[in-house]
């Protein structure tokens, strides 16, 4: 029969896994640049350091990965994390906050139409939660 080979069945399921595993690292790795960036690079002085690199162990992120990501932000390599927070009004004058520690997070990188920072990218820096969502709702609907 064809398409029932054991090897593919593996092969499929073990990049599907590998795939979200690299996505979560690479979530917690930009986590605990920024956090080394904000404070000292040591995680015995640095609270939020030492909650990052916590988390990342959590999710076995391999101790090699943590102190690439602690080097990238004491060395200055290329990319620049930088964590941004956006204040605003929305409609029926609810106020936005919004935070975000991404490199397209910036106003010239969303004004820019031939940007990296596409609404697909952008969806992924924000996290949103059934009870914030319901929080929001109740505000709005206590404004009107």
């Amino acid at each position: 029969m064809a398409g029932h080979s054991q090897f593919k069945n593996i092969m499929h399921r073990k990049g599907r896994q590998d795939a979200a595993r690299s996505k979560l690292f690479g979530k917690l790795a930009r986590e605990i640049t920024v956090s080394a960036k904000m404070g000292l690079p040591d995680p015995a002085m640095n609270p939020r350091l030492r909650a990052a690199v916590i988390a990342a162990r959590a999710e076995n992120m391999p101790k090699d990965n943590i102190d690439r990501a602690i080097k990238k932000a004491t060395g200055g390599e290329a990319e620049s994390y930088d964590e941004i927070r956006y204040e605003g009004y929305g409609p029926g004058g609810v106020a936005v906050i919004v935070e975000a520690s991404h490199t397209c997070m910036t106003i010239r990188g969303i004004r820019k139409p031939d940007s990296i920072c596409t609404t697909s990218a952008m969806r992924g820096t924000f996290r949103t939660n059934e009870s914030t969502r319901a929080e929001l709702m109740a505000l709005i609907n206590s404004r009107r």
